[in-house]
């Protein structure tokens, strides 16, 4: 499990084996790095560009019978346009919560009730407003990496109290945190890459 763990990262098991306090180290900093990143995804897949997406709406809670409940568990959502989202509630009674939900979050949308199903047209953005959720975007992945370094900081403070508790030489100790460095390292480059691509996309549509 460790081998593939760590070969998916760049991050070399070998000489470790032995030292599974550096193992349990290594593989924990990853996972709480990788969800770093998983949050960054999530966060600018709800960022509005100016193509419809179903991702969009993925924060909404319609007040369903006094209980707050996600939106696609009220209806379903397509996209039968690239600047439309049409939502079909399973219980028409559910129209105006709907509604009443998109208008009351902060997406800035403009949703139609004709009776039947909620329309939500997607405007274009205008140069600078797409300058302004670039700007927005760059924010999150600064805080993303900011979360990395703090692994990094924790994994750093967990080698140094893992070599008195458990023996290992502090070249072993130093060899762990290069690890450590160059997993940072990975993750703060995809952070980069993901946040150029969001801008891209934004910038472009």
């Amino acid at each position: 499990m460790h081998g593939t763990l760590f070969a998916q990262c760049d991050v070399p098991l070998s000489g470790w084996e032995k030292h599974m306090p550096i193992t349990q180290i290594l593989s924990d900093a990853q996972h709480r790095m990788s969800k770093a990143v998983e949050h960054l995804q999530h966060q600018l897949s709800r960022v509005r560009t100016g193509r419809a997406s179903v991702a969009l709406l993925d924060g909404i809670r319609v007040n369903y019978y006094g209980t707050p409940t996600p939106l696609q568990q009220v209806g379903s959502i397509s996209v039968p346009e690239p600047r439309l989202i049409v939502i079909q509630p399973w219980e028409r009674s559910m129209l105006a919560e709907i509604e009443k939900a998109i208008k009351a979050s902060d997406l800035g949308l403009n949703p139609t009730n004709d009776g039947a199903v909620i329309r939500i047209p997607i405007p274009p953005l205008t140069e600078e407003r797409r300058k302004e959720i670039v700007k927005s975007c760059w924010k999150m992945a600064e805080e993303a990496k900011v979360a990395v370094r703090q692994v990094r900081r924790d994994a750093l403070e967990q080698l140094k109290k893992a070599e008195k508790e458990e023996g290992f030489s502090e070249d072993d100790r130093r060899r762990a945190e290069e690890d450590v460095q160059r997993l940072t390292d990975r993750f703060i480059k995809e952070i980069d890459q993901i946040a150029s691509r969001k801008e891209h996309e934004i910038m472009n549509e």
